[in-house]
């Protein structure tokens, strides 16, 4: 099983995806592994063209760019969560490197997967894997394990991949996907990234979408539970809430992970950026999922 572009459960996502050199970005060497992209034409355009004029929609800053500790994005269908995603990124100053945590939707894989080698592809070009730091992020976190296989089918990183190359087209990152709920795991990664991001800078992005398969009232009630520890930068308070309420939060343990090194590195401060439901959209209101875009500095 796999997910529709607002999150619900539906068949298997397909593969999708065309070789497109954006704004010159070197191919990356023949014996490189290349991820191709999973829902191109699906949950955003795979047509260049038309994902850089989505793109540019949601990408309207209301203030000048600031830099950041972390953030937390939406990763559904750019029609349902484009707008609260390319807030986010708006308001953000994108650095050179960032790295990625996004839960594991599909089971595939090992509990904490991450990719040290390649490069991912989009219809914008491919982004490479930032090898240094992945080493660095393996050694301090034994817990993680190279696994490709996590990422093959996975959307929630490679939906977000578009809003960096628009907004950094010479970036490189670090994919990694949690098939975890273990609070103490995600603890130690999240101290393992802090004390990694110390020596080298990057952007943490925690891909999650909130609440699913209630209605919009509902959703919002339970939402507003979980952005509230997640503005009080507290990571437990967020873990608990989400299993005390029962708040069907896809990535918790991307954005607990997130949360635990942003406190280490010193942040004083979270911001709810936007939020949304599905039911924005189309009016559907019986079944929603929310957005959440969340900054942290």
């Amino acid at each position: 099983m796999g997910l529709d572009s607002r999150g619900l459960r539906v068949g298997r996502e397909s593969s999708a995806g065309r070789d497109y050199n954006f704004r010159g970005r070197k191919p990356i060497g023949p014996m490189e592994p290349l991820r191709h992209p999973a829902v191109a034409g699906r949950f955003y355009p795979e047509d260049p063209d038309t994902l850089l004029s989505d793109l540019r929609s949601f990408l309207r800053a209301q203030e000048a760019p600031r830099p950041a500790l972390a953030c937390m994005v939406p990763h559904a269908g750019y029609i349902y969560s484009g707008s609260v995603a390319g807030a986010v990124f708006a308001d953000l100053e994108i650095p050179p490197r960032c790295l990625l945590l996004c839960p594991n939707h599909t089971g595939r894989g090992r509990p904490l997967a991450i990719m040290s080698h390649g490069a991912w592809q989009t219809p914008l070009g491919s982004i490479p894997i930032d090898s240094q730091l992945a080493e660095t992020l393996k050694q301090r976190c034994p817990l993680l394990n190279e696994d490709a296989e996590a990422h093959r089918g996975e959307h929630a990183i490679e939906v977000v991949l578009p809003f960096l190359q628009q907004s950094r087209p010479q970036l490189t990152f670090v994919p990694i996907a949690l098939g975890t709920g273990h609070l103490a795991a995600l603890e130690q990664l999240g101290e393992a990234v802090a004390a990694v991001a110390r020596e080298q800078p990057m952007l943490i992005i925690a891909s999650s979408d909130m609440n699913h398969y209630e209605n919009d009232q509902i959703t919002r009630i339970k939402d507003t539970k979980a952005i509230d520890r997640m503005l009080a930068l507290d990571a437990r308070g967020l873990y608990e809430v989400v299993l005390q309420e029962d708040i069907s939060m896809c990535g918790f343990g991307p954005a607990v992970a997130m949360l635990t090194a942003a406190k280490r590195l010193g942040a004083t401060s979270a911001r709810l950026i936007k939020y949304a439901t599905s039911g924005d959209v189309f009016g559907e209101r019986e079944m929603v999922v929310g957005y959440a875009g969340v900054v942290v500095r």
